[in-house]
């Protein structure tokens, strides 16, 4: 089955060259089915690649998928153009009534401040909150990961001396989870952050599983099953020249370790986890779809969990 996005988004062009199937808006609704309603809270800087990585991704199961795109409500965006952003993006505050099967939160480059000095920390708190009530299943990525990990049990991140920078193997220590069915003992994932949260910082006693990391670059996958969280640190979404894209916007001054054949950047460098990243969100999907009720308005409807 096929995304649903706006017809105008730029990134069906990409997927539909890709041979990636998007519906368009009047056949979603002439067809007699619930799609899954997933939502993504997008705080990426290039905010159509991630729109287009994501998508490409949550496209390829079987199931169909309604893509809501969000933004924090009074944060306004530098790289992004106004135009693009008030035609495909809601603030949560117009949708924080509504209920999603799946909210997707992005990293943001904001990794070097402390959280209480983002300035869209207290809505993104109440985003936290908010999806404790009104969303079955939420994944967090990069930066987004670690600011979940502190509001809801208090784990600090850390900085780095050096950016955290490549594709590196990582070790898959739960092949039982049901995010990690089908994942290779190891794996490759790119890494792109200034910030770290330390295995030996992960709390006892909340339930929380350490399903990945890598013994260069640290922690990668987290289960939350009691927050319905899967937290990952890395970029498995990431296409394969992000981090060449992102070599060059930063001059060239640290080169990405395992990336560019050679370590050459003047040889075009290898895909080598797109496999896994299709096998994340399909496994995600799955356990959402598996678990989900139908009546949406019954979604979120376990007891409130309070922030550590």
């Amino acid at each position: 089955m096929p995304i649903k996005i706006a017809d105008d988004l730029p990134a069906r062009r990409t997927l539909e060259a890709e041979g990636v199937m998007v519906m368009r808006e009047a056949d979603a609704v002439r067809q007699d089915i619930r799609p899954l309603r997933i939502a993504l809270l997008n705080l990426m800087p290039n905010k159509i690649s991630t729109e287009t990585q994501l998508a490409r991704l949550l496209g390829a199961t079987p199931l169909q998928v309604e893509l809501t795109l969000v933004r924090i409500s009074d944060h306004v965006s530098r790289n992004t153009s106004a135009d693009h952003m008030a035609s495909f993006y809601r603030p949560w505050s117009d949708v924080r009534d509504e209920r999603f099967d799946g909210f997707i939160i992005t990293g943001a480059p904001v990794e070097t401040l402390p959280f209480e000095e983002v300035s869209y920390w207290d809505e993104l708190r109440a985003i936290f909150d908010w999806t404790q009530t009104h969303v079955h299943r939420s994944l967090s990525i990069c930066w987004a990961a670690q600011a979940a990990l502190h509001h809801f049990h208090g784990v600090e991140k850390h900085a780095l001396a050096r950016k955290a920078f490549g594709v590196f193997r990582h070790r898959n220590h739960v092949p039982s989870s049901p995010w990690m069915r089908g994942f290779s003992d190891d794996f490759c994932v790119p890494v792109s952050r200034w910030s770290e949260v330390r295995r030996e910082d992960i709390p006892d006693g909340r339930g929380l599983q350490l399903l990945a990391d890598s013994v260069e670059s640290g922690l990668c996958l987290i289960g939350d099953p009691g927050r319905g969280f899967l937290h990952m640190f890395n970029h498995l979404e990431y296409d394969t020249r992000t981090l060449a894209d992102e070599y060059a916007r930063d001059g060239a001054r640290q080169l990405p370790a395992h990336y560019f054949p050679g370590d050459d950047p003047a040889q075009p460098p290898q895909n080598h986890w797109r496999s896994h990243a299709h096998l994340l969100f399909g496994n995600w999907i799955n356990e959402m779809y598996q678990t989900a009720p139908f009546d949406l308005g019954a979604v979120g409807q376990q007891p409130v969990l309070t922030a550590a």
